[in-house]
């Protein structure tokens, strides 16, 4: 979900929408593992393979902030990787869910308490039939790993359905099947959001969009403790 938003040819047009503004309320945890006052791109410094532009983060927090004015600070941890496998996150040794834990426990450090896990991934897995296939078991190895090393047991889960695919629509379709069949999670549908000339990627008015989603859920999850 590291977004690529205003992206086009690998280059980012740097157009921020004013619900991806810069707040001194919203800060993230950089590439050093520092605190600092979060601003677009969100993932610079993180997805460092990839040209990163507007995605859904600071909308999200944005909306939340407009919606609960007293919330407090919120601390965002960017941790995607574009263009990755679920396979890539669910291995035994897998060294992107590693790093998304080690930056958890290292934002805790700074006091507060993890609120939600947002999550948006996929379009990989939609590329060929193998990949299609061992979706739905690597999928749930992921979600097991990952709850049991960052033992925060009840930790909303909110996930993206996917928007884009990128091989056969059957394929795609498959993968959207098992996400939005998981009970244990909370699930955002992005079909239908608004997708750049590629294809794949949504706009940065999608992402902005799709912020505001994840914030409707989240607070929804939330609505008698927030």
């Amino acid at each position: 979900m590291a977004g690529r938003g205003g992206v086009m040819y690998q280059v980012w047009d740097e157009l921020v929408p004013p619900e991806c503004s810069s707040d001194h309320r919203i800060l993230r945890l950089n590439e050093n593992s520092e605190l600092e006052e979060a601003e677009e791109p969100l993932h610079a410094g993180i997805d460092v393979n990839k040209t990163c532009g507007i995605g859904p983060g600071m909308a999200f927090a944005t909306a939340i902030l407009r919606r609960v004015p007293n919330f407090g600070t919120i601390v965002l941890v960017p941790c995607a990787a574009g263009g990755t496998s679920i396979r890539e996150w669910s291995g035994r040794n897998s060294s992107l869910r590693s790093r998304m834990i080690a930056r958890a426990r290292e934002a805790l450090r700074y006091g507060g308490k993890i609120r939600a896990i947002l999550w948006y991934q996929g379009e990989k897995d939609t590329e060929t039939e193998e990949a299609m296939n061992l979706y739905p078991g690597e999928y749930r190895l992921f979600i097991d790993s990952l709850y049991q090393e960052l033992k925060h047991p009840r930790v909303p889960f909110i996930q993206v359905a996917l928007a884009s695919g990128q091989g056969d629509p059957k394929w795609l379709e498959s993968v959207r099947a098992t996400q939005l069949g998981m009970e244990d999670m909370i699930t955002v549908d992005g079909m239908g959001l608004p997708l750049q000339p590629d294809g794949l990627h949504l706009t940065t008015t999608a992402q902005a969009r799709l912020g505001n989603m994840l914030a409707d859920a989240f607070l929804n999850s939330h609505s008698t403790s927030v």
